[in-house]
Protein backbone atom coordinates (compact mmCIF):
# COMPACT_ATOMS: atom_id res chain seq x y z
CA UNK A 1 0.00 0.00 0.00
CA UNK A 2 2.77 2.34 0.71
CA UNK A 3 4.13 1.72 -2.77
CA UNK A 4 0.88 2.85 -4.32
CA UNK A 5 0.83 5.99 -2.23
CA UNK A 6 4.35 6.86 -3.22
CA UNK A 7 3.50 6.26 -6.85
CA UNK A 8 0.40 8.47 -6.54
CA UNK A 9 2.37 11.27 -4.93
CA UNK A 10 4.90 11.11 -7.74
CA UNK A 11 2.10 11.28 -10.29
CA UNK A 12 0.65 14.31 -8.51
CA UNK A 13 4.10 15.97 -8.53
CA UNK A 14 4.50 15.15 -12.21
CA UNK A 15 1.07 16.62 -13.01
CA UNK A 16 2.06 19.86 -11.20
CA UNK A 17 5.26 20.04 -13.22
CA UNK A 18 3.31 19.46 -16.43
CA UNK A 19 0.91 22.30 -15.54
CA UNK A 20 3.82 24.67 -14.79
CA UNK A 21 5.45 23.81 -18.10
CA UNK A 22 2.15 24.36 -19.89
CA UNK A 23 1.65 27.78 -18.25
CA UNK A 24 5.24 28.75 -19.09
CA UNK A 25 4.64 27.75 -22.68
CA UNK A 26 1.46 29.87 -22.85
CA UNK A 27 3.23 32.85 -21.20
CA UNK A 28 5.88 32.91 -23.90
CA UNK A 29 3.35 33.42 -26.72
CA UNK A 30 1.61 36.15 -24.69
CA UNK A 31 4.87 38.06 -24.33
CA UNK A 32 5.59 37.62 -28.03
CA UNK A 33 2.06 38.72 -28.82
CA UNK A 34 2.45 41.83 -26.67
CA UNK A 35 5.80 42.61 -28.27
CA UNK A 36 4.24 42.27 -31.70
CA UNK A 37 1.37 44.53 -30.65
CA UNK A 38 3.85 47.14 -29.35
CA UNK A 39 5.74 46.96 -32.66
CA UNK A 40 2.52 47.38 -34.64
CA UNK A 41 1.40 50.33 -32.51
CA UNK A 42 4.85 51.92 -32.71
CA UNK A 43 4.79 51.51 -36.49
CA UNK A 44 1.34 53.13 -36.65
CA UNK A 45 2.57 55.98 -34.45
CA UNK A 46 5.62 56.60 -36.64
CA UNK A 47 3.50 56.56 -39.80
CA UNK A 48 0.97 58.96 -38.27
CA UNK A 49 3.75 61.27 -37.07
CA UNK A 50 5.37 61.25 -40.51
CA UNK A 51 2.03 61.90 -42.17
CA UNK A 52 1.36 64.86 -39.86
CA UNK A 53 4.85 66.25 -40.43
CA UNK A 54 4.33 66.04 -44.20
CA UNK A 55 0.92 67.72 -43.82
CA UNK A 56 2.46 70.56 -41.80
CA UNK A 57 5.21 71.09 -44.39
CA UNK A 58 2.73 70.94 -47.27
CA UNK A 59 0.35 73.49 -45.70
CA UNK A 60 3.24 75.85 -44.91
CA UNK A 61 4.36 75.66 -48.55
CA UNK A 62 0.79 76.20 -49.79
CA UNK A 63 0.45 79.24 -47.53
CA UNK A 64 3.63 80.76 -48.97
CA UNK A 65 2.38 80.01 -52.50
CA UNK A 66 -0.97 81.68 -51.80
CA UNK A 67 0.69 84.79 -50.39
CA UNK A 68 3.08 84.95 -53.33
CA UNK A 69 0.35 84.54 -55.93
CA UNK A 70 -1.87 87.12 -54.18
CA UNK A 71 1.00 89.61 -54.16
CA UNK A 72 1.67 88.84 -57.80
CA UNK A 73 -1.91 89.72 -58.76
CA UNK A 74 -1.81 93.07 -56.94
CA UNK A 75 1.56 93.96 -58.41
CA UNK A 76 0.38 93.12 -61.95
CA UNK A 77 -2.57 95.47 -61.48
CA UNK A 78 -0.34 98.24 -60.12
CA UNK A 79 2.11 97.96 -63.00
CA UNK A 80 -0.47 99.58 -65.31
CA UNK A 81 -0.51 102.57 -62.97
CA UNK A 82 3.30 102.73 -62.92
CA UNK A 83 3.16 102.84 -66.72
CA UNK A 84 0.68 105.75 -66.50
CA UNK A 85 3.05 107.62 -64.17
CA UNK A 86 5.96 107.07 -66.56
CA UNK A 87 3.91 108.42 -69.48
CA UNK A 88 2.80 111.39 -67.35
CA UNK A 89 6.38 112.22 -66.41
CA UNK A 90 7.47 112.10 -70.06
CA UNK A 91 4.59 114.24 -71.26
CA UNK A 92 4.92 116.71 -68.35
CA UNK A 93 8.49 117.60 -69.35
CA UNK A 94 7.20 119.94 -72.08
CA UNK A 95 3.74 120.91 -70.79
CA UNK A 96 3.21 124.45 -69.58
CA UNK A 97 -0.51 124.13 -68.86
CA UNK A 98 -0.98 123.48 -65.12
CA UNK A 99 -4.60 122.40 -65.58
CA UNK A 100 -3.50 119.57 -67.90
CA UNK A 101 -0.97 118.42 -65.28
CA UNK A 102 -3.61 118.47 -62.56
CA UNK A 103 -6.06 116.55 -64.69
CA UNK A 104 -3.44 113.93 -65.60
CA UNK A 105 -2.49 113.31 -61.96
CA UNK A 106 -6.14 113.25 -60.97
CA UNK A 107 -6.83 110.56 -63.59
CA UNK A 108 -3.89 108.46 -62.39
CA UNK A 109 -5.01 108.85 -58.75
CA UNK A 110 -8.54 107.71 -59.65
CA UNK A 111 -7.22 104.69 -61.54
CA UNK A 112 -4.94 103.80 -58.63
CA UNK A 113 -7.70 104.15 -56.05
CA UNK A 114 -10.18 102.14 -58.16
CA UNK A 115 -7.60 99.35 -58.45
CA UNK A 116 -7.19 99.27 -54.67
CA UNK A 117 -10.97 99.30 -54.20
CA UNK A 118 -11.26 96.32 -56.54
CA UNK A 119 -8.93 94.47 -54.16
CA UNK A 120 -11.29 95.18 -51.24
CA UNK A 121 -9.86 98.43 -49.86
CA UNK A 122 -12.26 101.00 -48.47
CA UNK A 123 -11.92 104.24 -46.52
CA UNK A 124 -12.88 104.35 -42.86
CA UNK A 125 -15.21 107.34 -42.54
CA UNK A 126 -14.40 109.34 -39.42
CA UNK A 127 -15.18 113.06 -39.76
CA UNK A 128 -18.29 113.99 -37.80
CA UNK A 129 -18.56 110.50 -36.28
CA UNK A 130 -18.53 109.88 -32.53
CA UNK A 131 -15.01 109.07 -31.36
CA UNK A 132 -14.49 105.32 -30.96
CA UNK A 133 -11.10 104.20 -29.61
CA UNK A 134 -11.54 100.84 -31.34
CA UNK A 135 -11.52 102.35 -34.84
CA UNK A 136 -9.96 105.82 -34.39
CA UNK A 137 -6.53 106.95 -33.25
CA UNK A 138 -6.83 110.27 -31.43
CA UNK A 139 -3.89 112.60 -31.97
CA UNK A 140 -5.21 115.45 -29.86
CA UNK A 141 -8.28 117.00 -28.27
CA UNK A 142 -9.35 120.55 -29.07
CA UNK A 143 -12.18 122.68 -27.76
CA UNK A 144 -15.27 121.77 -29.79
CA UNK A 145 -16.25 124.53 -32.27
CA UNK A 146 -19.89 123.84 -31.44
CA UNK A 147 -21.78 121.97 -28.75
CA UNK A 148 -22.86 119.17 -31.10
CA UNK A 149 -19.19 118.29 -31.93
CA UNK A 150 -18.25 117.39 -28.34
CA UNK A 151 -16.89 113.82 -28.27
CA UNK A 152 -16.92 113.66 -32.06
CA UNK A 153 -14.20 113.68 -34.69
CA UNK A 154 -13.57 117.28 -35.73
CA UNK A 155 -10.75 116.70 -38.22
CA UNK A 156 -9.03 113.75 -39.91
CA UNK A 157 -5.25 114.14 -40.12
CA UNK A 158 -4.66 110.80 -41.85
CA UNK A 159 -7.35 108.72 -43.54
CA UNK A 160 -7.88 105.18 -42.29
CA UNK A 161 -8.41 102.17 -44.51
CA UNK A 162 -9.93 98.73 -44.13
CA UNK A 163 -9.98 95.56 -46.18
CA UNK A 164 -13.33 93.93 -45.61
CA UNK A 165 -14.06 94.40 -41.93
CA UNK A 166 -10.39 94.48 -40.85
CA UNK A 167 -8.87 97.92 -40.36
CA UNK A 168 -5.36 97.98 -41.81
CA UNK A 169 -4.65 101.63 -40.97
CA UNK A 170 -6.54 103.48 -38.27
CA UNK A 171 -7.64 107.03 -39.07
CA UNK A 172 -5.67 109.63 -37.10
CA UNK A 173 -8.17 112.16 -35.84
CA UNK A 174 -8.66 115.30 -33.79
CA UNK A 175 -11.46 115.02 -31.25
CA UNK A 176 -13.67 117.89 -30.01
CA UNK A 177 -13.89 118.31 -26.27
Amino acid sequence: MENKEVDNSEEIKNEGVDQEQTSEQTDAPKETSQEDEVKVLNDKYLRLYSEFDNYRKRTAKEKIDIITSASEGVIKDLLAIVDDFERAIESNANVEDADALKEGFHLIYNKFYKTLESKGLKKVEAKGESFNADIHEALTNIPAPSEDLKGKVVDVVETGYAIGEKIIRYPKVVVGQ
